[in-house]
């Protein structure tokens, strides 16, 4: 089985009939353990690299991730509570000005000490702790206790797929392209189906969670949204459809770029996806033994022949949003454009939508705004979502690097417009006809 997706400790149905206390103990467990299956294939000195500055270490990731758990409910809620170390506050602190200073982010490359191994004994000093608490505590403070570990297990999930997204940036940035997992050559997929358009009823609709289960602040409240009539491809948009867009000179042509993306394409040469191989980069020719023609991807099985009829993936909001300039002038695109996140939302239930998550992200053309009446999480948990909501785009679905049942049709993933590392992709929405 991949490490990407282990199997659960307890099934569902065990985890329903366990105990509030060992249910939750089990998932914590499990959701701890993911992330150490994730590294398991990294080196020491894999752990340590940082490649850019919106790319963390693994071994940072390991770390945050265990003093989320020590900030947020550790240290404030267990008497005599003794930190595995006091530094690590300061360290793995992200982005909570609530709870003090922290090391710069785009320095976190330049942690070399702590160790792996110290990590890893954080790690374990963390566990053990919550595993006393959770076991010991009332059913009256298990009440209050249970959201706030709930949240800091959706929050290690998050960091789960960010590193493999960082962790795969670093792999790219070593000439010799190594693979995070080796895996055979994937055999040739069947040709993408031809796009097909499904109606999305418009009028008032309901969006946003719903209850019953956990959701970000940043989901919430659900209220009523005005739709007009629309349509969804039933589909994400394939490397073949993108490598097209390329062909017609899609990064030589201004008018179907916005001002700040034409300006990302000229300041960064972009000409394909981030991980995108000519045949003939150097990179590829000194591997030995391998003829490389045509397109090759990097991804985390390494490098494999370009798949026509996968989703293509590693753009930015600015190579969706020219794609779907260019689409609409297509036949049989005509008239396409990117969903709104609320288009997205609506279509996610409609019968025949493909690829709603597990492949990639899915852009949209909403600002990550706040909805009509939020308000941040109180104290200091409640930097986590709110104070980022300025200059970002919302993504719908869900990865491959996404851990299973981590997302629902209401989660809002975000990103600056220009971020290109991770799994993110495209669906076209077009207006109904008249």
């Amino acid at each position: 089985m991949s490490v990407l997706s282990p199997p659960p400790l307890l099934s569902d149905a065990e985890l329903r009939a366990a105990p509030r206390h060992m249910g939750l103990l089990h998932r914590f467990a499990e959701v701890r353990a993911h992330s150490l299956a994730l590294s398991a294939p990294l080196s020491a000195e894999d752990q340590c690299v940082q490649s850019m500055p919106d790319a963390s270490p693994t071994k940072w990731h390991l770390a945050h991730t265990s003093w989320f758990f020590e900030a947020f409910i550790l240290q404030p809620r267990v008497p005599g509570y003794t930190p595995f170390d006091p530094r690590f506050f300061y360290l793995f602190n992200s982005y909570y000005e609530a709870l003090g200073t922290r090391h710069p982010r785009h320095q976190r490359g330049l942690l070399t000490r702590p160790s792996v191994a110290d990590v890893l004994a954080y790690r374990q000093h963390v566990d053990a702790a919550m595993a006393h608490l959770l076991q010991c505590c009332s059913d009256a403070d298990l009440d209050t206790l249970a959201p706030l570990v709930t949240l800091g297990l959706h929050h290690e999930q998050q960091h789960q797929e960010l590193l493999l997204t960082d962790i795969l940036h670093a792999l790219w940035c070593n000439p010799l392209l190594p693979a995070y997992q080796a895996a055979a050559a994937a055999p040739a997929a069947a040709p993408a189906e031809p796009v097909r358009w499904l109606p999305v009823p418009g009028g008032t609709t309901q969006v946003g969670h719903a209850g019953g289960g956990f959701a970000f602040d940043n989901e919430a409240p659900r209220h009523t949204v005005l739709l007009s009539p629309c349509e969804v491809a039933h589909r994400l948009v394939t490397c073949g459809e993108y490598a097209q867009f390329m062909a017609a000179g899609g990064y030589q042509r201004p008018e179907f770029w916005l001002a700040d993306g034409w300006a990302a394409v000229q300041a960064g040469g972009w000409q394909a996806p981030l991980y995108w191989l000519r045949g003939d980069d150097p990179r590829l020719l000194a591997r030995p033994g391998v003829a490389a023609p045509g397109w090759q991807v990097f991804g985390l099985s390494g490098v494999q022949p370009l798949q026509p009829s996968a989703p293509v993936s590693q753009i930015s909001f600015y190579e969706a949003a020219a794609f779907a300039e260019w689409a609409a002038t297509q036949p049989d695109t005509a008239g396409a454009r990117l969903p709104t996140e609320f288009e997205w939302e609506t279509a996610a239930s409609l019968p025949g939508l493909a690829q709603a998550t597990g492949t990639v992200w899915q852009w949209t053309r909403s600002s990550y705004d706040p909805y009509p009446g939020f308000r941040p999480n109180p104290g200091a948990v409640g930097e986590y979502n709110g104070k980022f909501m300025v200059g970002q785009l919302v993504l719908r679905g869900g990865s491959q690097a996404t851990p299973a049942g981590h997302t629902r049709p209401s989660y809002r993933n975000f990103f600056p417009p220009a971020a290109r590392w991770q799994f993110s992709g495209l669906r076209l929405a077009k207006d109904a006809p008249c």
